[in-house]
């Protein structure tokens, strides 16, 4: 695992574009086409906006969350809602978005569904994770009954997640599996209760740190506020 410590989160949020933009133009490079993923949540707004205005070759780039909650697109809690005003605009407009939720179905069922679609893009080529206080990443919620389960070497590459606490917030997330083929992985962090509860990550199992299962390749961008 590699640190990297900004003094203001707009240093963070360039650094880190410009390096996931770099890692995906060499996979084009390489291999014509790439995969990202990225988390949900406020956090990496301004990393997305940056990124978006980077010279890419997008129609080769194919984006995808690693996690999202079980609700209409159209919902205000739904994390694509900000991938599609944050990132999927201006040079990034003409990406391939694969969502994670499906209609009409149950998110048991729908995990099956969208296990079939996000298996295509895989492996992950540039993987950007975010970390809870809790040490969870993605949905991957230490606690959760279903959290064992996503985290064998044999989990389909999506899975359904009910948070601890909160039976009615129904999550789909990418499973271990799924995540752990990335070739570039990026932990993002703020705050100082976050870096303690890396630290604390470190030395914990993945049952109680979901997070600590991708620190060995992960460079993690850090910084106080």
């Amino acid at each position: 695992m590699q640190i990297k410590v900004y003094k203001q989160k707009a240093d963070l949020m360039r650094a880190l574009a410009v390096r996931v933009a770099s890692e995906l133009d060499q996979v084009i490079s390489q291999k014509g086409r790439a995969t990202l993923a990225v988390p949900g949540g406020t956090t990496p707004a301004d990393f997305f906006k940056i990124l978006s205005t980077t010279d890419l070759n997008w129609a080769h780039i194919s984006v995808t969350l690693t996690d999202e909650r079980w609700v209409p697109i159209e919902s205000v809690q739904s994390n694509t809602g900000l991938i599609q005003k944050c990132l999927l605009v201006k040079k990034a407009k003409n990406a391939n978005y694969i969502g994670l939720y499906e209609s009409g179905v149950t998110p048991a069922e729908g995990a099956l569904i969208l296990s079939t679609r996000v298996d295509q893009y895989l492996p992950i080529d540039v993987l950007v994770l975010g970390m809870g206080e809790d040490m969870h990443t993605a949905s991957l919620f230490p606690g959760a009954a279903e959290l064992a389960a996503a985290q064998e070497s044999g989990a389909p590459s999506v899975v359904a997640i009910n948070p601890v606490g909160n039976e009615f917030e129904q999550r789909i997330s990418l499973s271990s599996r799924a995540l752990l083929t990335a070739s570039h992985t990026h932990v993002l962090i703020i705050g100082s209760t976050k870096k303690v509860a890396l630290a604390k990550a470190q030395n914990s199992s993945i049952s109680i740190a979901p997070i600590a299962q991708f620190l060995p390749k992960a460079t993690v961008h850090w910084c106080d506020k």
